[in-house]
């Protein structure tokens, strides 16, 4: 029994048919299931019975003897050179078959060999600079992440795709819009199902964001679906990006806004796989709507200093004031995520004018996720601006809080003009109902 062979394998009351594919142990024998789905068995427990031999070719996978297969990836002159760089999440995940679980395990380059449809597009160089689930996730991990996107673009690459966790890639996409002057695209993507399931999006979300990589936009991207189908996959401002559903293939949305641009996977450059077409080099089907820097309009440049000790605090009814109070007393920049136009309970007003007057800033932020900050209507917002809280304009909380994180290390002496400035597309000028 080989990968690549169609078996049948029966187990205590329950039979499986499916493809074999390779392991990650010599214990275990996993198969591709006909609905798509893997399921791994012991083999001291199966009895297997070989239906087909090499049905399927699995190429560059590890066979029963141990022996890893390994891929080059040829140079073509006449294409741009797209800095693949991982950090883990689902996009970069497999099974693994001591838990049942996912988990993060390949590197860049196995995703490139995991998403042969990369092929043709682009030269590629594959750099891991973590290999975390995105919850794991730290100001620390940006850093070293803006260092790499950095040394690549120096290095001359066209675009950068940074395949990330779907739970803070908004976070992520943020960190580097204010890291990086960069004059080319940087675009980050990931996917929702993992690519055991017959649903997962990664290989659509890959190709759409090497697409956006070799086009005009020089700015920090998120690329994931657009809707449910695998037609479009919208590009949303890395600043302006909300994950806004759990398991959806298309979670993201720009809020504010209508998505920056959006790619359309069926023009995407695609070769026919029968024939001897050639993929178009130049980002086909990628399109923009609205205003966005252009390709080399601005110098590369690197500020990655951070200030993480910033928190962010969501008030609610009834909430214990104390939290709000130790988050002031031992943090170096503090975010509230509001009700309605950017307010707290009153009792909470005196506990942030104290934090003010020791030099920590406070920015204030909307629960609301449309809108903006205006604490010039309602008394206790005139409170809170007399005690020396910025409002936070239409900030996300989330991006708030790392560009706070930003400004209190790159920018000391002018963070309330600097939260109201904006820098990579954060703020609106001003908010307006959009069709």
């Amino acid at each position: 029994m080989n990968a690549g062979d169609r078996v049948r394998v029966d187990r205590a009351d329950q039979t499986y048919e499916g493809v074999v594919l390779p392991s990650s142990t010599r214990e275990h024998i996993v198969v591709k299931l006909e609905g798509g789905y893997n399921v791994g068995i012991d083999r001291e427990d199966a009895s297997v019975e070989v239906l087909e031999s090499g049905v399927h070719e699995i190429e560059d996978a590890q066979t029963d003897d141990g022996a890893a297969g390994r891929t080059e990836v040829s140079f073509d002159s006449d294409l741009p050179t797209i800095a693949l760089i991982s950090t883990g999440g689902t996009i970069a995940s497999t099974v693994d078959y001591r838990t049942g679980a996912v988990t993060a395990r390949f590197d860049a380059e196995d995703v490139l060999r995991a998403v042969p449809d990369l092929a043709g597009r682009a030269n590629y160089r594959g750099r891991v600079v973590a290999n975390i689930l995105s919850e794991n996730m730290t100001p620390d991990v940006w850093q070293e992440l803006a260092r790499a996107v950095h040394e690549e673009i120096e290095a001359g690459a066209d675009g950068v795709v940074v395949m990330h966790g779907t739970d803070t890639m908004q976070y992520s996409a943020a960190a580097l819009a204010f890291m990086l002057d960069t004059p080319v695209p940087i675009v980050f993507t990931g996917s929702q199902r993992s690519a055991d399931r017959p649903s997962s999006d990664n290989v659509m979300n890959a190709v759409c964001a090497v697409e956006a990589a070799k086009s005009d936009c020089a700015e920090v991207l998120v690329c994931m679906h657009a809707s449910e189908s695998d037609d479009v996959c919208a590009l949303h401002r890395g600043t302006r990006a909300r994950k806004n559903h759990t398991s959806r293939r298309d979670a993201f949305e720009t809020i504010g806004a209508k998505p920056l641009g959006e790619v359309e996977y069926a023009d995407a450059g695609a070769a026919d796989p029968g024939g001897d077409e050639t993929v178009d080099p130049t980002g086909a089907g990628v399109n923009f709507r609205r205003e966005h820097a252009q390709r080399d309009e601005i110098e590369l440049a690197l500020h990655d200093e951070i200030e993480s000790n910033v928190d962010l605090v969501k008030f609610a009814p009834g909430m214990n004031e104390r939290i709000v109070e130790t988050a002031a007393e031992d943090a170096s920049g503090l975010v509230i995520e509001g009700t309605g136009l950017g307010h707290v309970n009153t009792d909470i007003v005196p506990i942030l004018e104290d934090a003010v007057d020791d030099d920590t800033p406070v920015v204030m932020t909307s629960q609301c996720i449309d809108g903006r900050v205006c604490d010039r209507v309602y008394d206790t917002g005139r409170d809170l601006l007399d005690a020396g809280v910025i409002e936070g304009e239409d900030l996300l909380p989330g991006t708030a809080t790392v560009k706070l994180m930003w400004t209190l290390a790159n920018r000391p002496d002018a963070v309330a003009e600097t939260m109201r400035t904006p820098i990579g597309g954060e703020l609106t000028e001003r908010s307006t109902p959009w069709e």
